[in-house]
């Protein structure tokens, strides 16, 4: 096993646990911060250390990151719902303390896990948007998860070591707890629908694929300062990954169509909804969720093909079917529980 050393925040998540799982492949060593309440069974099953502590306690940070060459800061508050103090807490924070940490223990290299989403809604104007594209575009009410991103990106051109950003776009794949499973759910109760036509080319990529192009990026020496859109160029259309999950869960495939605008109103009504009742929760429809699918494909990759030499190797249907089975899987060990 190598010597050098890699630390991963939120390593039990869906990017961070396919980065771990990935340098663990390839021989690597490889520590995780992880709180004392998380579930650290596949860590564990791969190889991993484990260190407990929390993005709240700078000590325990600066305890996890000692001795370390490259740690991926992959932690974070994810999705589109909550009040501001915790994305300002869990997103904003934490990462300021990861950096400050990493400065202490004069880490030689930091990795941060941004989003696409710090773009905000730009809008379509026939050509793809590069990572030179202008932040925060029309942003909407409510848009912590994009605006606690955008924070925590100018913490990082501040940052005086050595640092890369990573702009993923919609992740899935296996230890998906998030965005996935609340599509299955609509799919499997029948209260999936097609946003405006169907036919836009979706911006989802597989965990594996991002964590390949996240580590390229953490041991390149020229990419040092740069930001790179990890995303697909274009695979499927939002009908096609609808065909394809009704089809592997054996149910209808879906007809019926909703217009985009309805959709959107409907999802800022939940929200208003949600928030008035202080919905713990998300609600099932929201603008965050309705942006996911109804979106079109619209960053480039240009930049990460050239600088990195990465691109998409896991097809759609086959890296759907991972997804389905491990949640498949985890509905099975809960309910054995």
């Amino acid at each position: 096993m190598s010597k050098k050393l890699n630390v991963v925040t939120g390593a039990t998540g869906l990017l961070g646990s396919h980065i771990a799982e990935r340098l663990t492949q390839a021989g690597e060593r490889v520590r995780a911060l992880v709180r004392a309440e998380s579930d650290t069974h596949f860590l564990e099953s791969i190889g991993v250390e484990l260190s407990r502590g929390d993005l709240q306690d700078v000590e325990s940070l600066r305890t996890a990151f000692h001795s370390a060459e490259v740690v991926y800061h992959c932690a974070a508050k994810v999705g589109d719902w909550g009040p501001w103090r915790q994305f300002q807490s869990q997103v904003i924070d934490g990462a300021q303390n990861v950096l400050q940490a990493c400065e202490a223990e004069q880490v030689k290299r930091v990795l941060h896990t941004s989003s696409v989403t710090v773009y905000g809604h730009p809008r379509e104007r026939g050509e793809l948007f590069t990572e030179d594209e202008p932040l925060g575009q029309n942003l909407w009410l409510w848009d912590y998860y994009c605006r606690a991103k955008i924070e925590v990106e100018k913490l990082c051109r501040d940052y005086p070591g050595d640092l890369t950003i990573i702009r993923p776009s919609w992740i899935f794949g296996e230890r998906d707890r998030n965005t996935m499973p609340r599509l299955f759910k609509l799919v499997q109760a029948g209260r999936a629908r097609l946003l405006g036509s169907g036919e836009n080319k979706l911006n989802i990529v597989y965990a594996g694929d991002v964590a390949r192009g996240a580590i390229l990026a953490a041991n390149s020496e020229k990419r040092i300062g740069q930001a790179y859109n990890l995303c697909s160029p274009g695979e499927i259309t939002q009908r096609e990954l609808m065909n394809l999950l009704t089809d592997e869960i054996g149910r209808k495939r879906i007809r019926r169509r909703f217009p985009f605008r309805v959709a959107y109103w409907a999802g800022f009504l939940s929200e208003i909804i949600g928030r008035i009742i202080r919905l713990k929760r998300p609600p099932h429809i929201t603008r965050y969720g309705v942006g996911l699918i109804e979106r079109s494909t619209q960053f480039s990759i240009q930049k990460a093909r050239d600088e990195l030499g990465w691109d998409l190797r896991m097809p759609i249907e086959e890296g759907l079917r991972r997804a389905l089975d491990w949640y498949r899987s985890s509905l099975e060990s809960r309910s054995m529980m």
